[in-house]
């Protein structure tokens, strides 16, 4: 049974998915422990947050997924399988046809590999994720010119504060999301852009790409006093920014417009408190939803591509259902005729080359007998014949 829990921007705003997060964590742990989970993928992003399981031992009903917080949800099957494959898609995305997603399931998926609980199934179904959200954005206009979590940062300060033209940025972070924002950035003409992050010289990496000039993390106040606009996406587990910490600045609080993009947030909300003008990515929902408007003439035809690439992975599961009956029964096959083809070969030990012809002759016998069952086993496979399935599974003893 395929298992997704999730919580994602639909569901909850920033804070709550914070705190919903560290829920579901516990609560994946806790169906580990007692169902011995080992097959699963993780997906955590700046607005989601998602388990994939498979474990057929996992009741519906069990109390565990009876969880009161109804910010988590719990879907199965089909269903689970459908929300990943609209998700690679771009479709349920805050930015809609955003690329970044998909990147971010390759990443969850390959993570899944590496440390071996990405079992067959799960690895089919990501495997066929992926591809649809290739085919959706080669096939439709879903991306085009599609904007990230990075371009809407930019479009929210703009908004707010105008074209940000001569104005002076400072991105903090220089990962995935920070190298979206800088993306964007790259085409304004700003007076100064300056790129902070723990690891140096990796926001040395990113400020030579955009012609922008790298700091050191410990000296981040002495930018903070002279930037018109601080864009924040690190990793960090708690606020790296507060009131405190800008007490410490000598400059005018009012000018200051901070754009929070990390999961779990990098700006506490007490600068407020000082009139800094402080948003983070609930506050990117307009211009997401404008986004969407955009897009829309374009879910119909994304719908039908991942609705008929679905049936085609119900197809593959059904061949996969079979493929250890017809596995074993090949065993077996094979078993018997090297049994009988080395007594044949004692009997006819004084004829020169019998053996190899022998050998050839059974193997083409099992070969051409083989076909035509693996062939009829799999079209009822495919036509959900579970009669002629259990009935193989009898007759060859296969199980």
């Amino acid at each position: 049974m395929i298992l997704n829990l999730r919580v994602d921007h639909k569901m909850a705003d920033i804070q709550s998915m914070e705190n919903i997060s560290k829920e579901m964590d516990e609560l994946f742990w806790k169906l580990q422990e007692k169902y011995s989970v080992g097959e699963y993928v993780e997906i955590s992003t700046c607005n989601r947050k998602e388990y994939y399981i498979n474990n057929d031992n996992i009741p519906e009903d069990d109390e565990l997924l009876s969880h009161e917080n109804q910010s988590i949800l719990i879907e199965y099957g089909q269903s689970a399988v459908m929300h990943l494959l609209r998700m690679t898609s771009g479709l349920e995305s805050m930015i809609v046809g955003e690329d970044q997603i998909l990147g971010q399931v390759k990443d969850a998926k390959n993570k899944a590999v590496k440390n071996h609980h990405c079992g067959k199934s799960l690895d089919a179904i990501f495997t066929k994720a992926i591809h649809v959200g290739q085919v959706v954005r080669n096939k439709t206009n879903i991306n085009k010119g599609s904007v990230s979590i990075g371009s809407a940062a930019i479009d929210l300060a703009e908004k707010h504060i105008g074209s940000l033209d001569d104005k002076s940025v400072l991105v903090i972070g220089a990962g995935k999301m920070g190298r979206l924002v800088a993306k964007a950035l790259a085409e304004k003409d700003l007076n100064a852009i300056f790129v902070a992050n723990r690891t140096y010289y990796v926001a040395v990496d990113l400020a030579k790409d955009l012609g922008g000039e790298a700091i050191l993390f410990n000296d981040l106040e002495e930018y903070l006093a002279t930037a018109d606009l601080v864009i924040s996406a690190t990793s960090a587990p708690h606020a790296i920014i507060d009131k405190k910490r800008l007490l410490g600045i000598e400059r005018d609080y009012e000018s200051l417009m901070i754009v929070d993009i990390a999961n779990p947030r990098d700006i506490s909300e007490d600068v407020c408190e000082l009139g800094v003008k402080s948003f983070n990515i609930d506050d990117l929902r307009e211009i997401a939803d404008e986004n969407t408007r955009l897009r829309i003439k374009e879910f119909g035809e994304a719908e039908n591509i991942i609705e008929e690439e679905f049936l085609l992975l119900k197809e593959s599961f059904k061949i996969m259902e079979v493929e250890e009956i017809l596995g074993n029964l090949r065993a077996s096959m094979e078993d018997i005729r090297q049994r009988e083809t080395q007594k044949a070969s004692v009997k006819l030990a004084d004829i020169d080359g019998s053996a190899k012809i022998l050998d050839n002759l059974t193997n083409s016998i099992v070969n051409k007998i083989f076909f035509d069952i693996s062939k009829n086993v799999k079209a009822a496979a495919k036509d959900e014949n579970k009669d002629i399935i259990e009935a193989a599974e009898y007759i060859f003893d296969s199980k």
